[in-house]
């Protein structure tokens, strides 16, 4: 029975050791080393083992205390001190590990493996230790240590037990509580809308902190405690705004497979990079309106113009219906040229243009057609522009375009920028190729098409839909603009874009408010006239020839981001408790005195002795040039010395040239003797030094003497 006792720690370091004061066993940690290398202790293997982690040491089993210290031991009571962490624990540890580590745990475990299946073999267990320590090159205590660390595990778990433990980071305490000024000053700095740079702002914060007397950190430490103390989030909103925090986050996948083939199509402009030449000269970058299926992501109509306008939209629009159908629901930008009158006047949800009360009712809502408007500047919530991507780039980089191509940015220009330019009837023949290219390309990805083309998933699901046909009547609302008028209060009159217009029957209808529906490229062939509820009047002669998917879902994504944007906004303002003002204020204040600037002076100098010329410089007469050089010195010594006294002879230059070399001559012979020189005479002396007419003179002087070349 005493055999199976067993104390509750069986395994004990030097420490440990010291502090039990066992009997018949050293007090110190030193003595309790001595004593077990005295004893052979570390050459029974089976009975020490190393201690797991960082720091090292040895554990030594109790069974090697002298007699009363393993009774000491038995009655006792002293918790193990290391405990194995659970099994998800150490799973979840050792999924944290990199491969490196784990290519080693599982060397550790083939070796035990190799280590139990040589024991059961018939050698002992000593010497199967011994041959496998050999095998994997570590040393016998090693392998004991491994096979410590996985005793009592159960075989699926002993890879997570045995794998090397990742050294803890060592977490150096802090005391931040007095920078802490400092730090709410700096935050309120760095997270503003005007995105500085952590340095700039740093540097603004020490100015401030040593006025005030402050403690700060270094800046790389400052930057370290910014990252832990503020998310990158909210740094993200602080600085970039909701638009920026959006971007922190998945966008929004839309599901299309539940769809049909024109129950929700999508449109938008696009800027093509190339220059076209129209036919009445004008040279420019064209904008393409283009309709899309959602379904199948087929362009199923589009039309071209200098800018995006109401009449190519309808145009577009009207190509469509006539082409394919009526959609139920349209996905628009929204820009003015979609939200025209012509097309969603009266919708509830349209928010562009004055409304009126007599405003006729637009197309969209006459068909029947629900109206969806995009999010303003975000494209993501455009498919078309997508679309927009490849067309655009294949159509604009097509070498019959070579040198029509202006570059997608200004920064992007090519080499041959703006060496040519496309004729609008050629520009248009290679987009409609591009275009159908576009929707008969095979291979596309998306999950509506799987690996069709965009035609042929169109065209499957076109042949069972339920698609409306437009009637003759109907066909009348896009091919016509329309507008809103009065007639005449005494001839039925109408008086429209600088043409009148009158039929018989209009007379009997003097002073009336009506709806007009016109032709835009012929108001001279006539206008229809409706009544402002709808009904038609009658045709009226030109008289005089003057002139997609789920609401819910997008409710519940909306209000999402309006949460979460909450969320960051009061995060924020826990973070930068200093505004803007007050950071101007503190910076005024730390600003260091400046001694005061010297007023400027306008200095308007007197030409009436000196020969006067068109311009500074434009002219080759010595003498006016060595006169100008006198009157700039004037100029520059009034702005530094007052004038001179009366009783002071005033130096001048003289008029010729022989003159004025004569006189430097004499000056410099004065300089040389140590004569009195007069700041003025050295100052011209200097300028006239480096003046060519010097330097002429001085080398004509030189080859053949005297004063000048005579």
């Amino acid at each position: 029975m005493t055999r199976d006792l067993k104390p509750t720690q069986e395994w004990w370091s030097a420490a440990d050791i010291a502090a039990a004061r066992l009997p018949g066993l050293p007090g110190s940690v030193r003595g309790v080393n001595a004593y077990a290398e005295r004893e052979g202790w570390k050459r029974v293997f089976a009975a020490m083992k190393r201690k797991p982690g960082r720091g090292g040491g040895l554990y030594f089993h109790w069974s090697l205390f002298p007699h009363d210290a393993r009774l000491k031991v038995l009655t006792i009571g002293i918790e193990a001190p290391v405990e194995r962490p659970d099994r998800t624990a150490a799973w979840l540890a050792y999924e944290q590990l990199p491969e490196k580590s784990k290519a080693e745990a599982r060397r550790r475990l083939d070796a035990l493996r190799k280590v139990e299946l040589l024991h059961h073999s018939g050698t002992t267990h000593v010497v199967s230790v011994a041959v496998i320590a050999a095998e994997v090159k570590v040393s016998q205590r090693t392998i004991y240590n491994w096979i410590t660390q996985i005793e009592g595990i159960p075989a699926e778990d002993q890879l997570a037990y045995v794998a090397p433990q990742l050294p803890k980071k060592r977490v150096k305490k802090e005391d931040r509580s007095q920078f802490k000024p400092f730090m709410d000053w700096l935050k309120s700095a760095f997270l503003r809308l005007e995105a500085p740079t952590f340095a700039q702002s740093y540097r603004a914060a020490m100015k401030v902190a040593k006025r005030e007397g402050w403690p700060f950190p270094i800046q790389k430490t400052a930057k370290r405690w910014m990252d832990a103390e503020v998310q990158r989030t909210t740094q993200v909103y602080k600085r970039e705004g909701v638009n920026g925090l959006m971007r922190c986050f998945p966008a929004q996948t839309r599901d299309r497979s539940y769809l049909h083939a024109l129950e929700w199509v999508n449109s938008d402009c696009h800027k093509i990079d190339v220059f076209v030449k129209w036919p009445n000269g004008t040279i420019n970058r064209p904008q393409i309106v283009a309709f899309q299926d959602l379904y199948s992501n087929k362009i199923l109509s589009w039309r071209v113009d200098h800018d995006p306008n109401k009449v190519m939209v309808m145009a577009a629009f009207g190509e469509m219906v006539d082409t394919w159908g009526i959609p139920k629901h349209c996905l628009f930008d929204n820009g003015h040229e979609f939200a025209n009158k012509w097309m969603t006047a009266g919708a509830p949800t349209r928010f562009r243009f004055k409304v009126r009360e007599d405003d006729p009712i637009g197309v969209l809502p006459q068909l029947g057609i629900k109206m969806h408007w995009a999010t303003p500047a975000h494209g993501q919530a455009k498919p078309i522009e997508r679309a927009f991507r490849d067309i655009a780039s294949d159509v604009a980089k097509d070498p019959r375009f070579a040198g029509a191509y202006v570059g997608n940015k200004p920064t992007a220009k090519p080499e041959n920028y703006g060496s040519r330019a496309i004729n609008a009837s050629e520009f248009l023949e290679v987009l409609q190729e591009g275009i159908e290219e576009h929707n008969a390309r095979t291979g596309r990805r998306t999950d509506t098409a799987a690996g069709r083309s965009f035609d042929e998933t169109f065209a499957e699901s076109y042949a069972t839909a339920n698609v409306l046909r437009a009637t003759e009547e109907q066909r009348n609302l896009w091919l016509m603009g329309q507008d809103t008028g009065k007639l005449h209060k005494h001839n039925g009159s109408l008086k429209f874009l600088g043409n009148e217009y009158h039929c018989a029957w209009m007379s009997q209808e003097a002073d009336r408010k009506v709806v007009i529906r016109f032709d835009p490229e012929d108001l001279h062939g006539g206008v229809h006239i409706y009544s402002p509820d709808g009904a038609y009047l009658g045709f009226a002669e030109c008289r005089k020839k003057v002139g997609f998917g789920s609401h819910e879902d997008a409710r519940v994504t909306a209000k999402w981001k309006r949460d979460v944007a909450k969320t960051e906004k009061k995060l924020a303002a826990l973070h930068a408790p200093h505004t803007p003002e007050q950071l101007g204020a503190d910076l005024n204040e730390a600003r260091e005195e400046v001694t005061a600037l010297v007023n400027a002076k306008v200095v308007k100098p007197v030409f009436a002795k000196t020969p006067r010329v068109p311009t500074f410089r434009q002219h080759s007469d010595p003498s006016v040039e060595a006169a100008q050089d006198a009157l700039i010195l004037q100029i520059g010594d009034k702005r530094k010395k007052p004038e001179p006294s009366p009783k002071q002879e005033v130096f001048k230059v003289a008029a010729t040239a022989d003159d004025r070399f004569a006189q430097a001559q004499e000056i410099e012979r004065r300089q040389q003797n140590g004569d009195p020189v007069g700041e003025r005479e050295a100052g011209w002396l200097k300028g006239y030094q480096t003046h060519s007419e010097y330097e002429a003179l001085a080398a004509l002087k030189q080859a053949f003497g005297g004063n000048n070349a005579g």
